[in-house]
């Protein structure tokens, strides 16, 4: 990406921070109004996952210039990556974590793709898979880390009645751990999704659209941004990027349920964007 993109990132970024409208705008012009800033935040926090998914659009199923298309999506998304620090729309610290996402998401990968599981499988060659895992996998994970840092700046967002950290943690450790021992053990997912509804309901994010804070419950935002994640991983398997049992004879649109999956995920996500420094400023946590 040339210095002009990227001061023009910077520029949008600044325009959408500091747009305000006529102090007597009411109504549904005020409401359509913030709406559609809502809307432009939203994508532009989605700068990672729009830049990756384009790009899982545009490569061919073949590859592009004798390189498998796994391998072609590792290389993108890693420009991507080094874009977005280069340009400091993410600094260094926001990096670490969203490593750690990926790290996170590759071990989950491997465990669901191995023969005694076979969750689902990439049916593709590549020259970087390890495990039956092509690389790139890993930084699926990393853009829902990348969203949820990207947009807690740009809504500005603060969160009351947090939950103590501690809890918030070993909810997350659960989540994790279920998508493992379910396999063996029974699916506890909804006794898990029971306390973190207990734990999250008196939960609030605020966020600024426009010029105004608006709030809603923090539990609704999970189970929004879960459904959007549903979403893409059916275009993702509609495009043959990875396949479950029943998509290998003719694609068949994801279970309902993974939508539960999903926003689980994402609470686990949220738990670890709350640690860096500057989240935890705009965070309330009830003494």
């Amino acid at each position: 990406m040339s210095t002009i993109s990227v001061a023009a990132v910077n520029r949008l970024d600044n325009w959408l921070m500091q747009v305000r409208l006529p102090q007597h705008t009411t109504g549904l012009k005020r409401f359509c109004w913030e709406f559609w800033f809502f809307g432009l935040k939203q994508a532009r926090a989605c700068l990672f996952v729009g830049l990756f998914f384009a790009s899982v659009l545009l490569v061919p199923r073949s590859g592009l210039f004798g390189l498998p298309r796994y391998d072609v999506l590792l290389i993108l998304a890693l420009l991507i990556q080094y874009w977005m620090v280069w340009s400091k729309l993410e600094t260094v610290d926001e990096l670490k974590a969203i490593c750690l996402f990926h790290l996170v998401g590759f071990a989950l990968e491997v465990f669901k793709v191995s023969s005694a599981i076979q969750s689902w499988s990439y049916p593709d060659v590549a020259y970087t898979k390890l495990l039956g895992v092509p690389l790139f996998a890993g930084f699926m994970y990393a853009a829902v880390g990348s969203y949820i840092i990207q947009i807690w700046r740009l809504l500005q967002l603060r969160v009351v009645h947090h939950p103590p950290y501690w809890m918030a943690v070993m909810v997350a450790l659960l989540i994790y751990a279920n998508f493992f021992t379910h396999h063996f053990i029974g699916d506890y997912r909804w006794y898990i999704a029971a306390a973190t509804l207990g734990l999250y309901a008196r939960s609030m994010v605020y966020f600024t659209p426009l010029d105004k804070e608006r709030s809603m419950p923090l539990l609704l935002g999970f189970i929004l941004v879960g459904f959007f994640i549903w979403l893409a991983e059916n275009i993702s398997t509609f495009m043959g990027l990875w396949s479950y049992p029943n998509q290998l004879g003719a694609w068949s649109a994801v279970h309902l349920g993974k939508w539960s999956s999903w926003s689980l995920l994402v609470i686990m996500t949220f738990t670890i964007v709350a640690q860096l420094k500057y989240v935890k400023q705009r965070i309330d946590v009830p003494k």
